[in-house]
């Protein structure tokens, strides 16, 4: 039945029943309830057929360039029609071919064929992307769930978009230290790295912009994608510190594990040789993560010790099954048996935590603060002051002076503590150097930069923290992952507790003569299980 033509019977009877009929009003009711309907809105997981249906009727009208009809198709159609919109109206993709895969439950993988036509210039687009159908809750009516990953899958968050024009910045050809060309195609963690450079440098560099297709993304201080160049730019070169063969291992060694990172350095120069990120999301959490880094944060705590004359690494440092500090109790991993007669250095190489939550306090003749594991990591580590330019965006480390148990906790790499990956590999390398040398990616003088400055650490206190490394990855928790590396070695491991998480973080940090490296892995469990691997893979490099 029409619409127009249901509304004027109902206006008819309706006109009836005013006229004083009792009978007439009840059929009215009748006649209202009957045409109405009173099925039931349907409810649990859409069937095959409707996951079929519906994935079909919003492939047709995508296809179509239909933006709203697509949009009522999805479970929220106001940010979708806009997404869908801009597709065409301001990324300039047309003649779209959707190829459905195979349906996995109520997921249904596709492939998308395009063509982009900007100014006269014209390139085809291929891409795969999946959608869920899901039941709507109020209509029960089979839906695409909506995302931005559907229509593109580089559209990680609302507000993302995709656009054809005239790109930002300048293309780049970034290359390594020794001229070599780094591309996202032959080292796939560095996009995002590369993607910063280019917004940063590119016109320093000399280059001119093209034409592309990029993802816009929500959050400004993400460079823009780019997935698709219709006209070439001119690219400016920039050089980075990375080394080609230091960055492969990288990139090999993180895909072991899942959620991982890592960071090599050259302790004397502070460049940075290598940069990989194993994650689902484009963050480069290698150089800006923040989290606890367990044990490795000993080095640190060490050094504080020494430096303030608590103890040295021959030192007494009494291992007990626990300690307690403000009334929270400590303990060691399990099965590590206690040591009364332990030094600084025994406890470092078995990473014993009541062996130092012991010293927290200090000595009546030097004793220690609240302050003093801040100071130590600002003045002689260079972490925590926001000052540090690497090139890219970073995280300088946080190492806030706690009181009550989160004082001891920091000493362990717990409590309030904060490092990503870049911060723990510059600490072994002012450790082994005694000296404090921010690393960066970019050569300062590409843009006249001022690398941050710390006064590094006595050469007596770097001594004996590079021999505890040593020791570490020679008998102590480094030595299997450290196993069959030649020279110079030493390592520290760590495994940082957090709530939630069935699993610690692994952590690790060692060096092999002239390259310091750190890793961690989410929920990777010990330091040597997980980031000990991926560390060593990367120090096998060093020359």
């Amino acid at each position: 039945m029409r619409k127009g033509a249901k509304a004027a019977i109902v206006g008819t009877v309706f006109a009836v029943m005013v006229g004083g009929a009792g009978y007439g009003a009840f059929n009215v009711v009748s006649a209202l309830s009957e045409d109405s309907g009173t099925e039931s809105v349907k409810t649990g997981p859409p069937s095959k057929d409707e996951i079929a249906e519906a994935s079909e009727k919003f492939f047709a009208a995508w296809e179509k360039g239909q933006a709203q009809a697509a949009a009522d198709l999805t479970d929220n159609a106001i940010p979708a029609a806009n997404l869908i919109g801009d597709y065409s109206a301001k990324a300039h993709i047309t003649g779209v071919r959707i190829t459905p895969g195979t349906a996995t439950g109520a997921t249904v993988p596709f492939s998308v064929k395009a063509t982009v036509s900007y100014q006269g210039k014209s390139k085809p687009l291929a891409y795969t992307s999946s959608l869920t159908i899901v039941r709507g809750t109020t209509t029960g009516r089979a839906l695409v769930d909506w995302k931005p990953s559907v229509l593109h899958p580089g559209l990680k968050v609302s507000g993302d978009r995709l656009i054809t024009e005239q790109a930002t910045s300048a293309p780049i050809e970034a290359t390594d230290r020794d001229g070599k060309v780094l591309t996202k195609e032959k080292y796939p963690s560095l996009g995002p790295v590369l993607d910063t450079l280019r917004a940063r440098y590119g016109d320093k560099a000399g280059g001119t912009p093209g034409i592309e297709l990029m993802i816009q993304h929500a959050d400004a201080e993400t460079a823009d994608t780019s997935l698709l160049t219709l006209s070439e730019g001119t690219p400016g070169k920039v050089r980075t510190t990375l080394s080609a063969s230091a960055q492969a291992a990288a990139e090999q060694a993180v895909l072991k594990f899942s959620e991982s990172s890592v960071v090599a350095v050259q302790p004397s120069t502070g460049e940075v040789l290598a940069v990989a990120n194993h994650r689902t999301d484009q963050f480069n959490a290698a150089f800006e993560g923040t989290l606890a880094p367990g044990s490795t944060m000993k080095i640190i705590t060490a050094a504080m010790l020494i430096d303030n004359g608590v103890t040295s690494m021959n030192g007494p440092a009494p291992c007990t099954q626990t300690a307690i500090w403000q009334s929270q109790t400590f303990s060691n991993l399990k099965g590590m048996a206690p040591n009364e007669n332990a030094t600084l250095a025994g406890d470092f190489l078995r990473s014993c935590n009541t062996g130092f939550i012991k010293l927290i306090d200090g000595t009546d003749a030097n004793p220690l603060t609240d302050e003093s594991l801040t100071t130590e990591a600002q003045e002689r580590f260079g972490l925590g002051r926001d000052n540090w330019k690497t090139g890219i965006a970073s995280f300088d480390g946080s190492v806030p002076a706690s009181p009550g148990p989160d004082r001891a906790a920091n000493a362990i790499g717990q409590g309030q503590v904060q490092m990503s990956p870049l911060n723990m590999a510059s600490v072994t390398a002012t450790a082994i150097t005694g000296e404090f040398r921010q690393p960066y990616l970019v050569s300062p003088d590409l843009d006249n930069r001022q690398l941050a400055e710390a006064k590094g650490l006595p050469s007596s206190t770097s001594a004996q923290l590079k021999e505890m490394m040593r020791m570490t990855a020679t008998q102590g928790t480094a030595t299997q992952a450290m196993a069959g590396l030649s020279g110079d070695i030493g390592a520290k491991t760590g495994s940082a507790e957090v709530d939630g998480q069935a699993k610690s973080n692994s952590w690790f940090t060692g060096f092999r003569g002239d390259i310091a490296a750190a890793a961690m892995t989410q929920e990777g469990g010990h330091g040597g299980d997980a980031a000990g691997p991926i560390v060593a893979a990367v120090l096998r490099t060093a020359g």
